[in-house]
């Protein structure tokens, strides 16, 4: 009889000794929402999702104990995505400029440029050669607003035969290809990457307008932002991201963001880690011996 109190003992001295262990029943999990037709910061590719910004998620959820959800979205129903909760942030090439009141931010972390990607052999030289022709861009982006009515270069839009939205890039380019547009204005790190695949293209010198990247988040939800932000300047500190960033712009660091090191204690509690839970051994040897031997003495021998 005491040998089976003394097994119950055990389980429950182990139990109480481990009990943090149980608290975190699921991982949480962080949903990014992103453009899957934006390369080289989120695409598809032989039925996966690759990219810049999908890469530096995935380092993120990885440091915090998250599951990653990559959430491919219509780019002009991103807002109804994050305000109803399908996603937990906008990671994906996203333009902090004209948009600064309208989420919780993270700090910028890449610059970008609004540029025209053109066929070479089109004719056409400079933004000056655009007048008279057929212009896309993509649609709820700061390049089809700056070349609108009220736009910071509206007067350049004013020029063309017509500025044409289509629903992504992916669209635009097909129109490039097909003759159907003269040329499409697009975010840099995109045109490079569709100039380098197709060597038809080539992209104007001259840049339409400059702006920044950065994490969009909910307003009001600062603390996730601030988790992110966090991981993001340590993957900066430690070299992670300048790898990643090398792997997607032809050996370059694009990134922007200063980094932020892990505090000297921090560091050190995580790599003592181990070693604490192997002394926790310990305890639990004394606490088992002491249990049973008291519970030889109540049974006599």
């Amino acid at each position: 009889m005491w040998k089976k109190m003394f097994v119950m003992a055990v389980c429950g001295i182990v139990a109480c000794l481990f009990a943090g262990c149980s608290e975190n029943k699921g991982a949480k999990k962080f949903t990014v929402g992103f453009d899957s037709s934006f390369p080289p910061y989120g695409y598809v590719e032989k039925g996966e999702f690759k990219g810049f910004d999908l890469d530096l998620a995935r380092e993120v959820a990885k440091r915090n104990s998250w599951e990653i959800v990559l959430k491919p979205i219509n780019w002009d129903a991103k807002d109804m995505e994050l305000n109803s909760g399908s996603i937990d942030c906008i990671w994906n090439g996203f333009t902090i400029n004209g948009r600064e009141n309208s989420y919780e931010w993270s700090e910028p972390y890449v610059d970008n440029s609004q540029v025209v990607l053109v066929k070479k052999s089109s004719g056409i030289k400079n933004l000056a050669g655009l007048k008279g022709k057929v212009v896309a861009v993509q649609t709820d982006t700061p390049v089809q607003k700056a070349l609108s009515a009220k736009g910071g270069r509206e007067a350049l839009g004013k020029t063309f035969k017509k500025l044409i939205v289509t629903p992504n890039y992916n669209n635009a380019v097909m129109e490039l290809e097909a003759g159907s547009v003269d040329a499409v204005a697009m975010d840099i790190g995109v045109a490079q990457m569709k100039a380098k695949e197709n060597k038809a293209f080539m992209i104007l010198s001259e840049t339409v307008i400059t702006e920044k990247y950065g994490i969009g988040f909910k307003k009001g939800n600062t603390a996730l932002r601030d988790a992110v932000q966090n991981t993001l300047k340590e993957m900066v500190a430690d070299g992670t991201a300048a790898k990643i960033s090398a792997k997607y712009f032809d050996g370059r660091d694009v990134l922007i963001i200063k980094g932020k090191t892990v505090a000297p204690a921090a560091a050190a509690a995580v790599k003592k880690a181990p070693a604490v839970a192997v002394k926790a051994v310990a305890p639990i040897t004394k606490a088992v011996e002491k249990s049973r031997k008291a519970m030889e003495k109540a049974a006599g021998k």
